[in-house]
């Protein structure tokens, strides 16, 4: 090879590793920015105070949409095991999704949600959820994944429908402290 050829090739060599390095750090990057902006419909979690709080509004009815994905470098499949759910502000629910590990190696997986529309995100609380720690799948297994979930009583009335998404991220390579940041912060979410 010629000396320009060379310089081309390592350029071009420098650029793919600093796209995976960017691609790495999306998913942190992307959860500060969304706790500081409250972008993406951040939910959150209940606490005892919330739930005291809460007065059961039986005049009313609010789907919940249930919807899940994985990152293209995790191979699991997921899904919910219902595509919807009929709730009644105030009261307390689970739903189920359902992952499988389709690598012939143990994966694990970290769970990013988020509510649509973004401004019934901050009405939408969990007290139980997946989503809080990360998930060790063996080869070919299975496992369902329950939420206990609360759609605030405050709701604001005009939004009857709300989605709430899960998308699965690899975090099987990634170092002891980058593991305990990452539960760090979703255990916020």
């Amino acid at each position: 090879m010629d000396v320009n050829t060379k310089k081309t090739l390592k350029k071009c060599l420098m650029v793919v590793v600093l796209m995976g390095g960017f691609g790495y750090a999306l998913v942190p990057l992307y959860d500060v920015i969304c706790d500081i902006t409250g972008l993406n419909g951040k939910t959150g979690v209940a606490n005892e105070q919330i739930l005291a709080r809460q007065v059961v509004d039986e005049t009313r009815r609010v789907t919940v949409q249930f919807d899940g994905t994985v990152n293209s470098d995790l191979p699991w499949s997921f899904r919910p095991a219902k595509f919807s759910m009929e709730v009644i502000p105030g009261k307390m629910y689970t739903a189920e999704y359902i992952a499988q590990n389709v690598a012939s190696k143990e994966v694990i997986g970290q769970a990013v949600p988020s509510v649509a529309p973004n401004e019934a995100s901050i009405y939408f609380d969990k007290t139980e959820c997946f989503c809080f720690t990360q998930q060790l799948l063996k080869p070919g297994e299975s496992k369902n994944m329950p939420v206990t979930f609360i759609v605030r009583s405050d709701l604001p009335e005009g939004i009857d429908v709300l989605t709430l998404s899960y998308t699965f991220f690899n975090r099987s390579n990634m170092t002891a402290d980058e593991k305990t940041q990452g539960s760090d912060v979703h255990e916020k979410i």
